[in-house]
C-alpha cells in the first residue's frame, strides 16, 4: 500500500520535530515522491550522515522491494 505526503511527513517529524518539510508527489502517482527538510540536527553532518537520519526516521518503509514507500528524492538543509 503506498504511503500519502502525510504519511512521509509525519514519519520524519517524529524525529525531527522543529524541521521545516516539505513533502511533494512529483509523479501524482503517490509513489515518487521529493521530500526538503532543514533541521539544525544537521549542523556539522555531512550530506551522508543526514540522508542516513531522514531513512532511520522513516522506520522501514522504504526496505525492499515491498516497501510502502517506493521513491524518496531527498534535499537536506541546515537552517541559515
Amino acid at each position: 500500500m503506498a504511503m500519502t505526503a502525510v504519511d512521509i511527513e509525519s514519519l520524519i517529524r517524529e524525529t525531527f520535530t522543529d524541521a521545516l518539510i516539505t513533502i511533494t508527489d512529483l509523479a501524482g502517482d503517490g509513489n515518487h515522491y521529493a521530500a526538503e527538510i532543514t533541521d539544525a540536527s544537521f549542523v556539522g553532518k555531512n550530506r551522508v550522515q543526514q540522508h542516513r537520519a531522514v531513512y532511520a526516521a522513516l522506520k522501514g518503509k522504504m526496505d525492499g522491494a515491498h516497501g510502502e514507500l517506493h521513491a524518496l528524492a531527498l534535499t537536506t538543509k541546515t537552517p541559515a
